[in-house]
């Protein structure tokens, strides 16, 4: 093999960048979520003498806020989630015909032009219309392109060894930690909201430009310039790796299939026929993701502290034990999976799980939700809703990453391609029902 003679990583350079270039895929989506308190402030009804200003939307009944408060979260993950699942279909075409060095930088540049907007837009005065349009088209922009650089990431770690897709693994596993991290720090600098989001916001900015300039540099570095050469007439697809995209640091990833011509391998069998071995993994982890978005961060972001008394957790709960919480018990639920693997890949205990995170639902739902107009609370005190984030989100991650690891292991070796490209396309299909279902759990309190 072409690693015997391999030159060394100096400093871990080439690790180091692909993890930087990781926590740049997924930052950005978090960002935006993470940022909830800040956008929804902005959506509220000005008043002058009094009276409401036409052109804020009419107020819900028995509720303070506004209809599009009271719909951001909603609409969030639904401007998120069906971009992500068509442009992760239509990566499968672009790949072939626009460049893969076009694709990364191309991706970033767009994303880091929306931050700076952004942040920019942070300090201008906009009416809650507009302000909401305008960032649902942000948010449509940033996933669109975040989903083609995932796909074109994966492809390039694909040319060096397998271990170089668990630094881009990390980096997006730490995302979302480390987004809600940076609004902890944000709003503990004692600023207005608004001036917290502007850090906020060009914290995220100095990241992408950091991603962006790790990129450039990436091709000088000698060791990642062998494997290109060794590999450059022969790179392994972005469609297999697209299996990647959940992140799961499992032994399927450490044996990569290397195409040994210029075309794509074309599969022996059809893609229904490797349907019906993978369906159970498949459906599985497409209901894992439906639970998980329809009721993050849809339904969690209102719950509100009980404990607080106005004191200054009541400003920390949803940034600390919704999203902090949420994606470093994530995290440690894929990471766990590097070293167990239980239930089996033919078990049935696997899927009776995945079922039964559907208790969630009402979990959350009877948690501390407010405003609320349907049902009752049954768990009001912060502990509860601390102790069902951590086993859901914890479940989340293990679950949904033993799916990904499984689901090409249940074919033939030259089917695992398209296996892969199958599993990710009912993750992201999950992603866009959970999205669209968030709508009614959120009614439903």
């Amino acid at each position: 093999m072409t690693a015997v003679n391999a030159p060394r990583d100096r400093y871990n350079a080439v690790w180091i960048i692909f993890f930087i270039l990781g926590l740049g895929t997924l930052l950005p989506w978090n960002f935006f979520m993470t940022a909830t308190m800040y956008f929804t402030s902005r959506l509220k009804d000005p008043f002058t003498n009094g009276e409401l200003n036409q052109t804020a939307n009419v107020t819900v009944e028995g509720d303070k806020r506004n209809v599009l408060e009271s719909k951001f979260n909603n609409v969030m993950t639904l401007c998120a989630m069906v971009p992500l699942l068509i442009f992760t279909c239509l990566n499968s075409f672009i790949h072939q015909r626009i460049p893969q060095k076009l694709r990364i930088s191309g991706s970033l540049s767009v994303i880091f032009v929306v931050f700076l907007i952004t942040a920019v837009l942070v300090k201008v005065p906009m009416d809650p219309l507009p302000f909401f349009a305008f960032t649902m088209i942000k948010i449509i922009c940033i996933n669109s392109f975040g989903a083609i650089l995932q796909g074109s990431l994966f492809g390039l770690a694909g040319r060096l060894p397998a271990a170089y897709t668990t630094p881009i693994m990390s980096g997006q596993g730490l995302a979302g930690a480390f987004a809600a991290f940076s609004m902890i720090c944000a709003l503990a600098s004692g600023s207005a909201l608004q001036d917290s989001a502007f850090g906020y916001f060009i914290i995220a900015c100095v990241v992408i430009l950091l991603a962006i300039f790790s990129y450039f540099v990436l091709p000088k570095m000698e060791f990642f310039q062998y494997f290109s050469e060794s590999n450059g007439c022969s790179p392994i697809s972005d469609e297999e790796n697209k299996l990647d995209l959940l992140k799961p640091d499992s032994p399927a990833e450490k044996t990569p299939v290397v195409n040994l011509t210029d075309e794509e391998p074309k599969p022996t069998v059809s893609v229904f026929a490797i349907f019906k071995k993978i369906w159970v993994m498949a459906l599985s982890v497409c209901f894992i993701f439906t639970i998980t978005i329809g009721i993050f961060p849809a339904v969690t972001v209102d719950v509100k502290s009980t404990v607080a008394n106005g004191s200054a957790w009541e400003t920390y709960f949803i940034p600390v034990s919704c999203f902090l919480l949420f994606n470093l018990m994530d995290w440690a639920g894929r990471s766990l999976t590097a070293f167990c693997m239980w239930p089996g890949k033919d078990s049935k205990w696997l899927p009776s799980l995945i079922i039964a995170r559907a208790v969630f639902v009402p979990l959350f739902i009877f948690c501390n939700v407010q405003p609320r107009h349907h049902m009752p609370v049954f768990f009001a005190h912060d502990a509860w809703y601390i102790i069902f984030m951590i086993l859901f989100s914890f479940s989340n991650g293990y679950l949904a990453s033993l799916c990904m690891c499984f689901g090409p292991k249940k074919v033939a070796q030259h089917e695992a391609e398209t296996a892969g490209a199958v599993m990710v396309f009912f993750l992201s299909l999950g992603l866009a029902l959970g999205a669209t279902l968030s709508f009614g759990f959120r009614a439903m309190v």
